[in-house]
């Protein structure tokens, strides 16, 4: 079925390098970490810094992976095509 708006193509623009790549986990990671901390802060406070750290981490990872890097690359995609069509 034809569409009224061009496709993008994520072949046209090729993989993140991996300095945009750690630009787009640090940018999802950051905010996730500090977001849960301030939730979950009075939670986690009486618990070692070990499981701490793997209740944070068993969290975040799914939030950033599943939620927040699927819309970053097709944010990094729908940029980098604008600009190469400037």
């Amino acid at each position: 079925m034809p569409s009224s708006t061009p496709a993008v193509s994520t072949a046209q623009v090729g993989p993140p390098t991996k300095h945009q790549l750690a630009l787009m986990i640090w940018v999802a990671v950051f905010p996730t970490l500090t977001v849960l901390n301030l939730a979950l802060g009075d939670w986690l406070r009486d618990l070692s810094p070990v499981l701490r750290t793997f209740v944070l981490a068993t969290v975040a990872v799914p939030i950033v992976i599943y939620g927040l890097m699927p819309q970053l690359h097709r944010l990094r995609v729908r940029v980098l095509s604008r600009a190469g069509r400037a």
